[in-house]
């Protein structure tokens, strides 16, 4: 059982929970938007990615964003997940970034993609 992110109440008046699939997105958003500093108890936690948003979107970029995103989510998330690529693209100022991975608990093969 995971706990729903956020944490909230469903309508039975329980605390909300959420699917495997869910949660991993969710803990996958964690690692990418998270500054490291930000936790207290974790302050290496987090991929650093937002202080790059603002980068020139060159091939260089995009590279050192892909091997950053993979390595921040191999660190945090490797015992739940293998990634299997990451896809950086600049779009009018805006990152989108697209997450293959195979979930290690199921073997279900996923995608997601985040826009910032």
């Amino acid at each position: 059982m995971n706990l729903g992110y956020p944490f909230r109440v469903d309508s039975g008046g329980r605390t909300a929970v959420e699917s495997d699939q869910d949660h991993i997105r969710h803990l996958i958003e964690q690692v990418l938007f998270t500054t490291p500093g930000e936790r207290v108890n974790q302050p290496d936690f987090g991929s650093g990615l937002m202080q790059l948003v603002f980068g020139a979107p060159n091939d260089e970029f995009v590279a050192a964003t892909q091997f950053l995103i993979q390595g921040s989510l191999q660190q945090w998330l490797g015992e739940l997940i293998e990634v299997e690529a990451v896809e950086v693209r600049s779009q009018e100022g805006n990152l989108l970034i697209t997450v293959r991975y195979t979930a290690r608990r199921n073997g279900q093969r996923q995608v997601v993609r985040f826009e910032r």
